[in-house]
């Protein structure tokens, strides 16, 4: 089974979203939504398929990290997230007991060893049209 296949996003705490991302804008040309920036790519192995990999500021205050109290979190893509989930457990890995699923994929969460919450998501990518 493949675990991580690529990285799905990059999440950061900061304390004026809205001057990061205008900062980010301007001087590094991301170009963001209030959902953050979508960086668009095809799949290697299989170039009809677009994937994506966020890039979101989070306000300072925000317990989406929790229960990490670290100022970032990594989102990798996976392909068998409940099946992986269950592995993680049985190899003594921390799973928090959270899981939710939407029309663009399934979300899970793990800390690792320093307290670090990681983020894992099966996506649904889109076919090239």
């Amino acid at each position: 089974m493949k675990r991580v296949t690529g990285i799905g996003g990059i999440f950061f705490k900061c304390d004026d979203i809205q001057q990061q991302k205008e900062w980010y804008r301007k001087h590094l040309g991301i170009e963001s939504d209030p959902y953050g920036a979508m960086f668009e790519w095809r799949d290697v192995d299989n170039p009809d398929i677009k994937g994506t990999t966020v890039w979101n500021p989070f306000k300072k205050e925000t317990d989406y990290f929790l229960p990490s109290t670290k100022e970032t979190m990594i989102n990798y893509r996976v392909e068998n997230l409940t099946e992986l989930l269950k592995t993680l457990r049985e190899e003594g890995v921390e799973v928090i007991d959270k899981f939710e699923e939407y029309d663009f994929g399934k979300f899970g969460w793990i800390m690792d060893p320093e307290g670090n919450k990681i983020e894992l998501w099966e996506p649904v990518d889109e076919k090239m049209k």
